[in-house]
């Protein structure tokens, strides 16, 4: 355990903190005492996740479920807050080593009477989290505390809540997500499909391998994870080295085939019948060493005291716990503290570290007023090009396919208003990009004043990434729906309908672009012209349309920065 750093709480809720337990995927853990004195560990959500809607609604699912799972093999769930801006739970605290420090560290591959209290605990862990509902998801050595009296599962239910920050429509995994741990991860998660009871089943029997062996059965991630990965989906398991009754049990959990696995209930009547065994008694089922390690790490525990010259308790956390009085109910995040339209009595900085320091909004008047006229502008000027297009298509049709092109009617004349229309064309696509980065740049600094450290990426990059190759794809449309949630202070997706729309279609105007490049006019045949008058058509009618969603879009976002300037909105 590490002590307390400057920028952590003192108190989360009703816990006070004594010191860092680690962190992990889904933020930090800090070893508490509640005001009754029981010791326990409070999880706190990273910022990132807690800017997240759908994590939030399935963190609280989640929570919700893991509270009906029963302690005996697990860290119960006590209590939590899901609603703060810094959402925690707090669990009860297992005092014991990790799977991992037991095997990799004190002692090394477990005996078998050991191995077997162990793999009873596990399962009857397992019967718990799925009977309420729940997949573990994310089952390994790290996330098996061993104690006296057995071994206890810990962090259930989690990592389906981390799913949902990066899932996509269906409820399946995202391509390139990865979510588990390499090693002990099942096939189904490797490709990224939905998970089931069955999934737990081969992470419990790659544990299992690991605590017999040393060793994780599908190798180590030293030749690359992608590799490791592979051998989970493909080849089958390094199971040597594991004595004949447990060989089996151990090889059939680990099953390609979700369906040929066993359940828990089979697999632990099997244990039941293995010689020997006898499941309804733990007794001293670890080596001398580990009992002798955790009876230290009790000690180190009971002596432990309360970090000294911190902020006094009761004091205000920013962040965490009851807010400062006058107490008003809850709001979500992006409805919370904000230089205009703040809701009184509401504290919302970033929980972490200190908020930046006060900007005041100013509205981009004149620099959206330019913009505005632009890209009007630019949308007349594209709709001249269709008509002139549709002109030009007209004539090449008049004679052969094959017939050259300076045949038909008025060619000069229509390849020097081409040549006026691609030079004022190229004009405004340097002009309307400088001025649309521009106020983009200052829209997004507004938003931080309406939401302070919840905006993705720096006003820097919010500019750049729209220059960057393959970036401009995703990034700054990750910025853009922060801009436009903070500024509205909806929750995220709600009233972005007109967002999403015009970024579809500069999307498919982006992509076509390249189509411009190219001159009708320096084709050889009437034919051939043709086909590309009609390709720069439709390229045309989609900047079109994207240039009015994109006029629309800037309007409304900048009225609505004005309105939240002035406290009207």
């Amino acid at each position: 355990m590490d002590a307390l750093e400057p920028g952590d709480p003192e108190r989360i809720g009703t816990y006070r903190l004594l010191g860092r337990l680690g962190e992990g995927g889904m933020g930090r853990v800090y070893l508490a005492r509640s005001d009754r004195g029981r010791t326990v560990a409070v999880k706190t959500v990273r910022e990132e996740l807690a800017r997240t809607p759908a994590f939030r609604q399935r963190f609280a699912q989640e929570v919700k479920a893991a509270q009906r799972v029963g302690g005996e093999w697990t860290a119960p769930v006590l209590d939590a807050d899901v609603q703060a801006p810094v959402p925690w739970l707090a669990t009860g605290y297992v005092a014991g080593p990790s799977l991992t420090d037991v095997v990799h560290q004190q002692y090394g591959p477990l005996p078998p009477a050991s191995l077997e209290v162990l793999a009873v605990g596990l399962l009857r862990a397992l019967k718990a989290i799925h009977g309420a509902g729940l997949v573990h998801r994310d089952l390994k050595p790290s996330n098996v505390l061993v104690t006296i009296d057995g071994p206890r599962v810990i962090d259930f239910g989690i990592a389906r809540a981390l799913d949902a920050a990066t899932q996509s429509v269906g409820g399946l995994t995202g391509p390139g997500a990865v979510l588990g741990s390499p090693g002990f991860m099942s096939p189904e998660q490797v490709r990224g499909e939905e998970v089931s009871y069955a999934s737990d089943v081969f992470c419990l029997g790659a544990v299992l391998a690991y605590a017999a062996t040393g060793r994780t059965p599908f190798g180590t991630g030293e030749s690359g994870v992608h590799a490791l990965l592979f051998r989970i989906a493909t080849e089958e398991p390094d199971l040597s080295g594991i004595a004949a009754p447990w060989y089996g049990l151990i090889a059939s959990c680990l099953e390609k085939e979700p369906g040929k696995r066993p359940t828990p209930d089979e697999l632990l009547a099997a244990v039941e019948e293995l010689p020997g065994a006898d499941a309804t008694s733990v007794g001293a089922w670890l080596p001398g060493e580990v009992l002798a390690a955790l009876g230290r790490h009790a000690v180190q525990l009971l002596d432990h005291e309360a970090p000294e010259n911190r902020v006094p308790v009761g004091a205000p956390v920013v962040g965490f716990g009851p807010p400062v009085l006058p107490y008003h109910p809850p709001v979500p995040p992006w409805q919370g503290h904000t230089p205009f339209g703040a809701v009184p009595g509401v504290m919302q900085p970033p929980p972490y570290h200190a908020p930046p320091a006060p900007r005041t909004v100013r509205p981009a008047k004149k620099l959206a007023a330019a913009l505005y006229t632009f890209l009007v502008v630019n949308g007349l000027a594209l709709v001249f090009q269709v008509a002139f297009l549709d002109e030009a298509y007209y004539q090449l049709t008049e004679v052969p396919a094959d017939s050259p092109i300076e045949s038909i009617g008025n060619f000069a004349g229509l390849r020097m208003l081409n040549s006026a229309i691609d030079g004022f064309t190229l004009l405004m696509q340097l002009v309307v990009p400088a001025l649309w980065v521009c106020w983009f740049h200052h829209v997004r600094q507004n938003a931080e004043c309406f939401a302070p450290g919840r905006i993705r990426y720096g006003p820097g990059l919010a500019a750049g990434s729209w220059f960057i190759p393959v970036v401009n794809f995703f990034m700054p449309k990750q910025i853009a729906n922060d801009i436009w949630t903070a500024t509205t202070g909806r929750p995220s997706g709600e009233g972005r309908w007109l967002l999403h729309l015009w970024w579809w279609f500069w999307l498919a105007h982006f992509l076509t672009y390249w189509l411009q490049l190219q001159y009708w006019t320096d084709q050889k045949s009437a034919g051939a012209a043709s086909e590309l008058v009609i390709e720069q058509q439709l390229t045309a009618l989609l900047g079109t349309l994207s240039t009015a969603l994109a006029l629309f879009f800037a309007v409304r976002l900048t009225s609505q920065q004005q309105r939240r300037a002035a406290g009207t909105a």
